[in-house]
């Protein structure tokens, strides 16, 4: 390490107020959550990083609330349930108070860049220290603020924290830019299956006696030029309205023994619940070397034990727990499955109360929730259009975890000075 390096604590680096914990539950309760107004940061914007929101609040509980107001270079960091996820508030991101599930750490950026103190908290190192002392029988959180300050820094020189965090930013900002075009990506595909599965555009539009909007001639003919009553309301005519465990097979998670899971990369690996999911992905955190019940690569994952109904696909073959669902379209049609499964989440969502404790969804009530079953003509063509979607998907996500994988090799090393930034770049 070179010599200009010096030895620090968390607590010396934060600013004024540099430790925020978010306002007590009663401070803002669920009845006042809007569904426009001022954001509310929740865990999600942490362990993802995303900027999408849920819930808002209006100007006068935000007023009542400033103090928990995010400001540029905060780092937000998850504290309950999926602990120590850290994401930095940057220039042009919405104005708007942390949640009580959120801590804001404010740096001095004097003394220390906050993108350098993000790669600090994000490494394995970082992250041990923020959770490995974390606390809660039932709801695991965060260890507490003088835990957290104690943290122990090596610091560079200012002008060197900023070059190692412009490498590693570097390779995180193309990771980004996948997962955006990989939102896009699945955005256009979703909005076709709305067209031709829920809303049925082209049936409506053949009914009054017009070409479907965007479709050659021979995928519209496919499709019914009139409608038919069925249990689910008005459907294309020739479709059925049937039940998932008709179109799908359905396979449910199971826990393997104790004894058989590992973090190491031994054996298969395992998905236990909605904390594995990723934006369409699951992530590797655990492996079993005696799994009980599996799904197939391209199988749709539920999430079955609160929050019910959050989706992912499977990027390969994989073991599954007992908060994981798997879904297959009995024809193999792996695109139409995914999104039929999102378009089920207001069902999923009933489910939310269920359980002595969590929400959950069992085997007899998923077979049966409802779904509408088209054509095996009209399904092909779905899979023709969605599915090189899904596969350009796929692709970018597999480039970002080969870059991910990068940066994880370079971040301790460029932590700690054993890499210098000139011959990392």
């Amino acid at each position: 390490m070179a010599a200009e390096w010096r030895a620090a604590k968390l607590g010396e680096v934060l600013g004024s107020k540099g430790y925020i914990r978010g306002p007590f539950g009663s401070a803002l309760k669920r009845g006042e959550l809007l569904t426009a107004g001022i954001p509310v940061y929740e865990q999600q914007h942490a362990i993802y990083g995303t900027r999408e929101f849920r819930f808002f609040i209006d100007d006068a509980k935000y007023q009542e609330l400033a103090r928990f107001t995010v400001q540029p270079n905060d780092l937000i960091i998850s504290c309950s349930g999926t602990l120590g996820r850290v994401s930095v508030i940057r220039e042009g991101d919405p104005v708007g108070i942390i949640s009580q599930a959120l801590l804001i750490l404010r740096p001095d950026t004097q003394l220390i860049d906050p993108s350098f103190l993000y790669y600090v908290l994000s490494s394995p190192a970082g992250f041990h220290s923020m959770v490995s002392v974390s606390t809660g029988s039932v709801q695991v959180n965060i260890a507490k603020r003088s835990i957290i300050e104690d943290i122990d820094l090596q610091l560079p020189p200012l002008p060197e924290q900023k070059a190692i965090a412009r490498i590693l930013g570097t390779l995180d900002d193309k990771i980004e830019l996948n997962r955006r075009m990989n939102a896009t990506l699945e955005a256009m595909a979703r909005a076709l299956f709305q067209s031709w599965f829920v809303d049925f555009d082209p049936v409506h539009a053949k009914a009054a006696g017009r070409p479907p909007s965007g479709m050659d001639a021979a995928t519209a003919a496919l499709f019914p030029s009139a409608f038919q009553s069925s249990a689910l309301g008005e459907i294309p005519e020739g479709w059925t309205a049937d039940s998932v465990s008709n179109v799908f097979h359905l396979t449910m998670g199971q826990s393997p023994p104790g004894d058989t899971y590992n973090e190491a990369g031994e054996g298969t690996p395992f998905y236990q619940g909605r904390t594995d999911f990723g934006f369409r992905f699951p992530t590797r955190r655990m492996f079993c070397t005696a799994p009980t019940r599996l799904a197939k690569e391209c199988d749709t994952l539920v999430s079955v034990r609160a929050p019910v109904g959050d989706i992912n696909m499977a990027i390969e073959d994989c073991c599954i727990g007992r908060g994981v669902a798997a879904v297959r379209h009995k024809q193999a049609a792996h695109s139409f499955t995914y999104y039929a499964m999102a378009n089920l989440r207001p069902h999923f969502a009933n489910y939310e109360s269920e359980g002595t404790v969590f929400g959950a969804i069992n085997k007899v009530n998923f077979e049966k929730l409802p779904v509408v079953a088209p054509s095996r003509e009209v399904l092909t063509a779905f899979e023709k259009l969605a599915g090189p979607i899904d596969e350009q998907i796929r692709i970018n996500e597999t480039q970002s975890r080969a870059l991910a994988t990068l940066r994880d090799t370079l971040l301790p090393k460029l932590l700690s000075g054993e890499l210098s930034t000139a011959t990392a770049a």
